[in-house]
């Protein structure tokens, strides 16, 4: 009798967060709009792990700090350090960066800028990457080999809310307090 094949170990990764794995049977997931995720593996160890931020930078003296680039990177390379990834052998993959409304700055542009400028300081070659337009991105990534398929999710338009109607000069008979 023949020994079946491990069922594949399927992981989400949310926004903040970031995730190392050798096992070669995980999948780690997530959805990204103008947020980033970065794949880093290590082709000889066969250990990766992937983050996803939210903005480029900043400060956050309440524990979000993974939501910001700088500091999802930081941890995310010490972490695989620590699982036995030599740096010289790491590769990685960026995805998202999207421009999901037109009525917000472009955060997606700079989460995309900072992760290439991050990964050209450490010295971390970049081997595929699909970043910007419109659609929002479905991430698969094994990190035990590298592999990442990815599905870009149809883009639909969110209705621009109503504007409130103009309340100044209304009575106090209008206001009902409870």
């Amino acid at each position: 009798m023949q020994d079946l094949p491990a069922p594949p170990v399927v992981t989400t990764v949310y926004q903040g967060e970031f995730r190392i794995s050798a096992d070669p049977n995980e999948c780690l997931v997530t959805i990204l709009g103008s947020c980033v995720a970065t794949c880093f593996y290590d082709p000889i160890a066969r250990v990766g792990g992937v983050n996803h931020f939210l903005l480029p930078n900043g400060s956050a003296s309440d524990g979000s700090n993974l939501r910001y680039g700088i500091h999802s990177m930081e941890l995310l390379i010490n972490g695989l350090l620590k699982a036995g990834v030599a740096k010289k052998e790491l590769r990685a993959k960026v995805f998202g960066g999207a421009q999901m409304l037109d009525e917000f700055s472009n955060i997606g542009e700079r989460n995309a800028e900072f992760a290439f400028g991050f990964l050209d300081a450490e010295n971390i070659p970049c081997v595929s990457k699909s970043t910007l337009g419109n659609q929002a991105r479905r991430i698969k990534f094994w990190p035990a080999t590298g592999r990442v398929q990815q599905l870009l999710v149809a883009r639909t338009e969110v209705p621009k809310p109503q504007k409130a109607p103009n309340t100044i000069g209304s009575s106090a008979a209008d206001i009902e307090l409870f």
